[in-house]
């Protein structure tokens, strides 16, 4: 009897998590999305927006400074570690940051963890993926489709698999993000 309950009970809360992830999180009202998404991750800054269809894990570990945009279908994975993105964050489409790996030295497929943090006015292009442990400097710029697998510096814009340095921003990143739109 006790196995069954315990069955019943993980299933209640996989139907929880999937209602919010495939449900909720697409509802096309901005406001209700930001207040679930509140209430889930650990904080989130003023003036944020998130897209239609993000997915957080483990969001109690998530942190979202003020102005950052997370669009579509972007994966924040906190189960390995925390996520900490500064102010003025801009994650386009698709991305994926990751907190958890397995290890691929372990004999039993182990998993490994470690924290991600993208400080001020990072912008990472659409279908970007950054591995746990990866420290993106203020105002860099990661290229659409890299892999991010070490640290990038300061206003350093990477770009390929792994992500390697291409160039230098020189905006003077006086911008604050403010994308608002009704249905997305």
């Amino acid at each position: 009897m006790k196995k069954l309950l315990v069955t019943f009970y993980i299933s209640v809360l996989a139907l929880k998590d999937y209602l919010y992830r495939e449900w909720l999180l697409h509802l096309p009202l901005h406001f209700i999305r930001l207040y679930l998404i509140k209430k889930t991750l650990y904080k989130v800054g003023k003036q944020c927006f998130f897209a239609i269809g993000i997915e957080t894990r483990q969001g109690r570990n998530i942190t979202v400074g003020n102005n950052c945009v997370v669009n579509k279908r972007v994966l924040l994975d906190g189960r390995g570690g925390k996520i900490i993105l500064g102010n003025n964050v801009d994650i386009a489409q698709e991305v994926n940051i990751w907190t958890l790996s397995h290890d691929p030295h372990s004999d039993y497929h182990e998993t490994t963890g470690a924290d991600v943090i993208i400080q001020d006015y990072v912008w990472i292009a659409s279908r970007v993926t950054i591995l746990p442990g990866v420290h993106i400097g203020k105002g860099a710029v990661v290229a659409t489709g890299s892999v991010v697998t070490s640290d990038v510096g300061e206003m350093v814009i990477v770009a390929g698999i792994p992500a390697k340095p291409i160039g230098l921003r020189k905006s003077k990143l006086l911008y604050t993000l403010d994308h608002r739109p009704w249905f997305r």
